[in-house]
């Protein structure tokens, strides 16, 4: 017999399965969420720190608590069509955001790359971005092995209070 304890609901993530938000390839604007982040306040961006070229952000949909992107300002969608300026920034930021992880959360480990197209696992193919993934020994527990849910410990407002605090 099963009980209400049997799943954990997660209503927000519909409007991701459905694409809602998703711009097309070459859509930049209010279309694109990384064109759009930037131009609300931090909190409500979910934006950690903010360079010349690059910024960096918590990702809506996180594999684990901590799971933040480094996104260049420009509307581009290949890597190979960033500027050195922007590689180097980005990897600035990649770099800054691994030692923030390891101070605030004591992360063990990272998962660190970028899905190029749609072909490739990107959610979002037309703005480029980088996935940084704190990991821990142990964080692959029953829950995502045998009911595919990940349960998050901290609102993501909260760790994006700490994150940004430790950036600076």
């Amino acid at each position: 017999m099963s009980s209400p304890w049997d799943r954990l609901w997660t209503p927000h993530r519909l409007s991701y399965i459905k694409g809602e938000g998703k711009p097309a390839h070459g859509n930049e604007g209010h279309d694109c969420p990384f064109c759009r982040s930037p131009q609300l306040e931090d909190a409500e961006g979910l934006i950690l720190a903010r360079g010349e070229l690059v910024y960096a952000l918590l990702n809506l949909y996180p594999y684990n608590s901590g799971h933040l992107m480094i996104c260049p300002y420009r509307h581009v969608a290949d890597y190979t069509d960033l500027t050195q300026a922007e590689v180097a920034e980005m990897a600035a930021f990649v770099q800054r955001s691994m030692a923030v992880l390891r101070t605030v959360s004591n992360a063990q480990g990272f998962n660190i790359g970028m899905n190029q197209g749609e072909v490739s696992g990107a959610g979002i193919a037309a703005h480029l971005h980088q996935h940084v993934v704190p990991r821990w020994g142990g964080d692959t527990n029953f829950m995502p092995v045998i009911a595919g849910t990940k349960v998050m410990p901290q609102l993501l407002e909260q760790t994006r209070e700490l994150l940004a605090a430790a950036w600076l």
